[in-house]
């Protein structure tokens, strides 16, 4: 077995070996969150694309960083499932399908929807923070970013990979992902929307690093997959 395929093993198999496990023993059961979650999005999607629907769907899904505090609380949760305005929905479906499937299925579906709304609420959180710092500083927005729509599962989605991947310790993927959403800031989409992505992951290694404290010590285990593939 040659050394790229053994590093591979080494990276993705305990996470692979659960989401198959999960996927044949109780099939589409496993991920019926996620499925909830794409059949949400797709129903947002097709009302917020109707003239009778968009208002309705603003009222109760979209965040501005202008809007009072209890407002865009009120609504963070449900914006994770609004897709963004200017991106093809086909974009948000997939990520949730991929991404929000193999969390519910590793790490179980609290701790998913967890970890997707503390990703999320960073990201509303930042937006504020960051027009309030102003674009004096690389890590401010312009005072303009306070009337863009803030909507869609990205935020979610980056927190979820990096958590999944702390969970299973694969630490190469895990760095990947950050480095690459700072890349994407420094290089790509220097906006309110890259850095959300950043503000994202930094609240959920935040959030593995106060586990990792409370984590008892002892020899390291992987984990351990029930008759639902779920890590107990």
């Amino acid at each position: 077995m040659s050394a790229p395929v053994r590093a591979a093993r080494r990276e993705w198999g305990p996470l692979l070996r659960t989401v198959r496990s999960s996927l044949v023993t109780a099939k589409l059961r496993a991920i019926w969150l996620t499925l909830t979650a794409v059949c949400l999005t797709l129903v947002l999607q097709f009302v917020q694309n109707q003239a009778w629907g968009y208002r309705t769907v603003q009222d109760i899904g979209s965040v501005q960083a202008w809007e009072h505090l209890w407002v865009a609380l009120l609504r963070t949760p449900l914006s994770l499932f609004v897709p963004a305005l200017d991106l093809p929905v086909w974009g948000a479906l997939a990520q949730i399908l991929v991404v929000f499937g193999v969390a519910e299925i590793c790490v179980g579906r609290r701790q998913t929807l967890l970890i997707a709304y503390v990703a999320t609420l960073a990201g509303t959180m930042y937006a504020r923070i960051g027009i309030w710092i102003g674009p004096v500083s690389p890590l401010g927005l312009p005072d303009s970013d306070k009337f863009v729509i803030d909507t869609g599962p990205s935020a979610a989605v980056v927190g979820l990979a990096v958590f999944v991947c702390w969970r299973y310790r694969a630490w190469f993927t895990c760095a990947a992902v950050v480095v690459a959403m700072v890349v994407e800031v420094v290089s790509i989409k220097n906006n309110l929307a890259g850095k959300e992505h950043v503000a994202a992951v930094l609240a959920v290694l935040v959030v593995c690093a106060l586990w990792e404290v409370r984590r008892p010590r002892g020899p390291e285990q992987a984990p351990r997959v029930s008759g639902w593939g779920l890590p107990r």
